[in-house]
């Protein structure tokens, strides 16, 4: 009894040994394991947050999907019900779709001070200033409050083009007159995109509308889809069968340069974050051999007091699991940190912290603390025998 328990106190004496003796490089392998968790934590939010900035980025340039109706290309005047829109899903798996309907008109634009006038293409667009801020004008969504300072009455905004044409500022008043209709609205913003934008002025869809007497029509719908390209696709395919009386045309080259930026974005950080955890590996593996070659002696008691071979490697890969979890939280917490910093330098705005990267981070240091240990695996096979007889 008195042997069996001296057994245990030296068991015991020995395992605080084998665990806390090498206070220097288990220091070493924590610091390791955090800056490898801080890195890849902050490359990882980064490319969970790129998609978000992508989509964002890219929403800016417009739609995405088109739909017209099936003679568009024969006539300007061609036109559909403009109850289509309300019928659009805009919740799929991809995420929200942002719908715009659009009416288009010729007409003459003219200013109320000066009473000089052109020939020009107005667009009807609902909702107005759609991808360009997020509020409607006052008046047309009660649901949505007017922004600061917005004039008082209908407002319309003026491509670059078509203003400099016309000779017309922010806050001027135009009259848009088309055959015996005509309306008047206060130019809110002028706009500059490179495209067919900086050519026409835009105004709410109702005004467009009266003007063309084409009360509930439209010319088309401009849809922004999120998502995949498979799942835009999927999207495209769905609505096709849900009118197949009018065209549902995908913007084939903005989809794809939208998917390949992300893809590549997405790839690179990957790619990164893969090379940061092998060299923490790496790091942690040279350490942990070091270890091992200390650690002998210790073992070799261990198992000549009664210590098995499977018990001596569960120590092991609990002291790993519990480097590579301090590492984890610790580092995890500093990297999606960092991210915010990186995101400010590479995107001009802060990355915003994405909580499902901490438990990964932190899960992905443990295995890499696992994998680290691997030369400590050679311990188990120590002969207690051999160490007492002070051979190699």
């Amino acid at each position: 009894m008195g042997a069996t328990s001296g057994n245990r106190s030296m068991f015991r004496r020995l395992l605080r040994r084998l665990l806390f003796a090498n206070h220097g490089r288990l220091f070493v392998i924590l610091l390791a394991l955090s800056a490898g968790a801080a890195v890849s934590a902050a490359l990882l939010n980064l490319q969970v947050d790129a998609k978000r900035r992508i989509n964002s980025e890219f929403r800016a340039f417009g739609p995405n999907v088109l739909i017209l109706p099936k003679s568009s290309l024969a006539s300007f005047d061609a036109t559909f019900s403009e109850s289509t829109a309300k019928e659009i899903p805009e919740s799929y798996p991809g995420g929200r779709v942002t719908v715009s309907s659009a009416l288009y008109i010729a007409g003459r634009i003219s200013i109320s001070q000066t009473g000089k006038s052109i020939s020009g293409i107005v667009a009807g667009i609902r909702p107005l200033m759609f991808l360009r801020i997020a509020v409607a004008p006052s008046g047309t969504d009660p649901g949505k409050p007017p922004l600061p300072n917005m004039p008082q009455g209908p407002v319309c905004i003026s491509g670059q083009r078509i203003a400099a044409r016309l000779g017309v500022e922010q806050n001027a008043s135009l009259v848009i007159t088309d055959g015996d209709h005509s309306e008047s609205c206060t130019v809110f913003s002028l706009i500059h995109t490179g495209g067919a934008e900086d050519d026409r002025v835009e105004v709410e869809l109702h005004q467009a509308q009266r003007l063309a007497g084409l009360p509930g029509r439209i010319s088309a719908i401009s849809l922004y889809v999120p998502g995949t390209s498979q799942q835009k696709a999927d999207y495209v395919a769905s609505l096709q069968k849900q009118f197949p009386d009018i065209e549902v045309r995908p913007l084939r080259q903005f989809s794809e340069a939208q998917a390949k930026i992300y893809s590549r974005i997405s790839g690179l950080l990957t790619a990164a974050t893969a090379i940061i955890l092998i060299l923490t590996a790496l790091c942690v593996m040279a350490a942990m051999t070091n270890i091992a070659a200390e650690r002998r002696n210790d073992v070799g008691m261990m198992k000549a007091i009664g210590g098995s071979a499977r018990r001596v490697l569960h120590l092991f890969v609990t002291e790993a699991v519990v480097l590579g979890l301090a590492g984890g939280l610790i580092g995890a917490a500093a990297g999606i940190a960092l991210s915010v910093v990186l995101g400010k330098a590479v995107f001009g705005v802060a990355a915003a912290p994405r909580l499902i990267v901490y438990p990964i981070c932190v899960a992905l240091t443990v295995i890499v603390a696992i994998l680290g240990a691997y030369p400590l695996r050679r311990l188990v096979n120590v002969r207690p025998a051999t160490i007492f007889r002070g051979e190699a």
